[in-house]
């Protein structure tokens, strides 16, 4: 009988498009908080003891970026403590653990895209605790770990920058959005599927990074979704998007202000081929307008 996969942070948007994505016939566990609190190492411990998953795929995190500036405890208990748990019950009970991180982990400047063998350096509370839980995985599980990073997440179900957008472009006569950031706007049906990629090929071990295909600012992005959204009647009038630099801006949690991530490692090792970032806004804009 095939072991069963189990999901932390089911509720999220990319627990969400896992449970969607799964192979057929996958035998899932998914739990959120109010199932199993992962900060608390013997209930992990037990609850994995029971239902003896072969792969864990940990997608919870505390992403509240700029709340963990001032949330710092609650940040590294679930980034971190929680990640070490899970990696010691996996561990104990022969499963594999595949860790989903951010591209937090880099800060300063670059004008290449970053790839798994550059030297993190985090900006953030969110950053640091999400690098802290990547090294706790690595270093509890060795090659029976797998973390892999992703950036700029969004889908048709929960909160996320083109919820915010359609909201804000709805409700007032101008937008303005940061254009000094650079990174890939990622679908988070399609880290899911990668994910599942991955799960399917238990030699693949160490650090990958994952997302769409192509490169935009976060006015880019901006742009983009009114126009894909204007065409499928999400929006009813087109309003002026400004684009500002971050000074602008400001927020309690740092930003990296170029998060390219290199997926060629990704590609090589799993065989699946990125899309570009519009293909797959309109996929998820497609979904929100057939809801």
């Amino acid at each position: 009988m095939t072991r069963p996969v189990m999901i932390t942070g089911a509720a999220g948007q990319l627990g969400y498009e896992l449970q969607r994505t799964a192979p057929h016939g996958m035998p899932l566990i998914a739990v959120d908080i109010a199932q199993l609190d992962l900060t608390n190492a013997p209930a992990v411990d037990a609850f994995i003891a029971e239902h003896q998953p072969g792969v864990i795929i940990n997608g919870a995190a505390y992403t509240a970026v700029d709340k963990a500036e001032e949330q710092p405890v609650i940040a590294k208990a679930v980034n971190v403590t929680a990640a070490g748990s899970l990696s010691t019950s996996a561990l104990r009970h022969g499963a594999r653990l595949i860790q989903i991180s951010t591209d937090f982990v880099f800060g300063g400047a670059s004008v290449l895209p970053w790839t798994p063998r550059d030297v993190t350096a985090p900006e953030s509370v969110y950053g640091r605790t999400k690098c802290d839980g990547e090294q706790a995985v690595l270093s509890i599980l060795g090659d029976d770990a797998l973390v892999i990073r992703t950036a700029w997440l969004y889908s048709a179900h929960g909160g996320n920058f083109v919820k915010t957008m359609l909201r804000l472009m709805n409700e007032r006569d101008e937008v303005r959005v940061i254009a000094d950031q650079i990174g890939t706007p990622t679908w988070a049906n399609s880290l899911a599927r990668t994910v599942w990629a991955a799960a399917a090929q238990p030699g693949v071990s160490g650090v990958l990074h994952w997302t769409d295909a192509g490169v935009a600012s976060w006015y880019d992005f901006a742009v983009a979704i009114q126009e894909e959204a204007l065409t499928r009647r999400l929006l009813t009038r087109a309003v002026p998007v400004r684009a500002i630099p971050t000074t602008e801006y400001p927020t309690p949690a740092r930003r990296p202000s170029f998060s390219v991530l290199d997926k060629s490692d990704t590609v090589s090792a799993l065989g699946v081929t990125p899309t570009h970032w519009r293909a797959n806004l309109r996929l998820m804009l497609d979904e929100l307008a057939n809801a």
